[in-house]
């Protein structure tokens, strides 16, 4: 990979990074205006200025994007960070955990942790891959990268990075990318979580399918009680003509989930027939694989349903994955099955839906965690 980054990775700055989008029902595709957000990295010579940061303790989630078209979302994830050693003697070993592996159920509590980076770059301290995979002659409708993490671990990071990424189209360069609405960040529960995101469709719609690299997360590395967590999600909605006529949507928000707490996200306008298909995809942050009692429920139509496969259990949906319906996602570098503290996963809707009805409520629990739920979204049958 060919990067040019110099200063830019010393430089501080804060991004801004809104929830601010309204409900708009009935159009074709609704998303927050942004400014342009990806830039190729500055040179010594020609320092651009950091923009003056927005934050907020707590973010209602919102509608980022919405559209009823011929298409489909997809998405790439990894996490930033992962263990190197063990810090208590019932831990099981570093590579048994995060390849799932362990015998016990250890979060990233138990180990010191540290950054991934797999770039072979000197100037970025993280960095992972992730394959994004539109359908061949799909245009890509809207591009969203979403990233956040613990700021305080055995080292505390300033919040002055968090809302500024840098990130490589597939055999491109590296390009910073700053958040274009308000940062959510809290200390809270001995953790400081933020996340961030901002509009890359410009990026992606010409650069299409492949692996993408991002870096430069700002997430702590160390040990503490709260443990070291944070990745990154890019998602992807689409339009093809052959594919089913589809309602998609984009939600997200930033608010701490538990001990005992949850969030409920309502969608309406969502006119969905009997016998649906669809999926839903969450991203949320410090779920601890094998602490049962996370949940994560649709209701429609007028039913209730659990949602959960062979990647997340019932009870245990915050379990620390990246995955598709049913596995681990493929695709990443590294491709680590227990990501200990991060979760992206994608569920299959269709027991849910087989009602029929005009509106989705999710709901996400977690009864035993200090979780924070960052973003969603939803892709459901218009009709049949």
């Amino acid at each position: 990979m060919r990067n040019s980054l110099g200063p830019l990775l010393r430089r501080g700055m804060v991004g801004v990074f809104s929830l601010a989008s309204l409900w708009a029902p009935g159009g074709p595709a609704a998303a927050a205006p942004a400014m342009p957000t990806t830039s190729t990295a500055p040179t010594a010579s020609t320092p651009s200025p950091a923009p003056v940061a927005a934050e907020a303790e707590s973010l209602a989630f919102t509608q980022r994007y919405r559209a009823l078209q011929h298409g489909g979302i997809v998405r790439a994830a990894n996490s930033s960070i992962t263990c190197r050693r063990p810090v208590e003697r019932s831990a099981a070993s570093c590579p048994a955990a995060r390849e799932g592996r362990a015998a016990t159920n250890d979060d990233n509590d138990d180990f010191e942790m540290f950054y991934i980076d797999v770039d072979n770059d000197p100037n970025t301290y993280n960095s992972s891959r992730a394959e994004v995979r539109p359908p061949s002659g799909a245009r890509v409708s809207y591009a969203r990268l979403y990233w956040g993490g613990n700021l305080r671990v055995g080292e505390q990071k300033p919040p002055k990075d968090n809302g500024r990424v840098l990130i490589a189209e597939p055999g491109g360069q590296y390009k910073e990318v700053l958040a274009d609405t308000v940062v959510g960040h809290r200390a809270a529960h001995g953790a400081d979580a933020f996340q961030a995101s901002a509009d890359v469709t410009a990026l992606v719609r010409s650069s299409g399918a492949g692996a993408y690299t991002v870096a430069q997360v700002n997430v702590a590395m160390g040990h503490s009680a709260a443990g070291a967590w944070g990745g990154w999600t890019l998602m992807v909605a689409y339009e093809k003509e052959s594919e089913p006529l589809r309602h998609l949507a984009m939600w997200d928000g930033f608010d701490p989930l538990g001990p005992g707490g949850d969030r409920t996200v309502r969608l309406p306008g969502m006119r969905f027939p009997k016998g649906a298909e669809g999926r839903a995809g969450l991203v949320a942050y410090n779920g601890d694989r094998g602490r049962t009692g996370g949940s994560f429920t649709l209701s429609a139509g007028g039913l209730t349903t659990r949602l959960a496969d062979g990647a997340n259990p019932r009870d245990d949906v915050l379990n620390s994955t990246i995955s598709e319906p049913g596995r681990t996602a493929p695709g990443r570098t590294p491709a680590y099955p227990n990501t200990l503290g991060y979760d992206s996963d994608v569920f299959e809707l269709d027991k849910g839906l087989r009602h029929g009805g005009d509106r989705l409520d999710f709901r996400l629990v977690s009864p035993r965690d200090t979780a924070w739920a960052g973003a969603l979204f939803v892709a459901v049958d218009a009709k049949r």
